[in-house]
């Protein structure tokens, strides 16, 4: 899906670009030329990220890929996974007792999210993490 995203991008822009009049092409500089490609660039990158977020557990660890970040835990270290009514994705509280979101697993993907979250919490459970911390007040 993000290469599909991705040759759209590619196509708008180039038609565009390709169907500008020369005398328009010839006002834009070298340096608006090089702003123009490069903030293309960063939305690709950009789509390239939402496209592929993504949590994945392992025997000994917990990977999240997030769009500007991605986490590695070890099933010790994670000692919540919550995803209550209301939330926009599934929450992964640590021993420190900071909070992540696990953007792979979103609210609008409605039962299949729920789904998920509840495999992801047993496979935590399996894998030795620790015990849910009170609730927040």
């Amino acid at each position: 899906m993000s290469t599909g995203m991705g040759l759209s991008l590619i196509s708008v822009f180039g038609v565009i670009w390709l169907r500008l009049a020369p005398e328009s092409k010839e006002t834009f500089t070298l340096f608006q030329r090089l702003t123009l490609l490069a903030f293309f660039g960063f939305v690709l990158w950009l789509l390239y990220r939402l496209a592929t977020v993504r949590v994945t557990a392992y025997p000994d660890r917990l990977r999240v890929r997030n769009v500007f970040k991605s986490y590695t835990l070890t099933w010790a270290e994670v000692s919540a996974l919550r995803f209550r009514p209301g939330d926009a994705w599934l929450q992964l509280f640590d021993a420190e007792g900071n909070r992540l979101g696990i953007l792979a697993v979103q609210a609008t993907e409605g039962r299949r999210a729920s789904v998920a979250a509840k495999e992801l919490a047993a496979v935590a459970r399996a894998n030795g993490a620790r015990p849910r911390p009170t609730p927040e007040s």
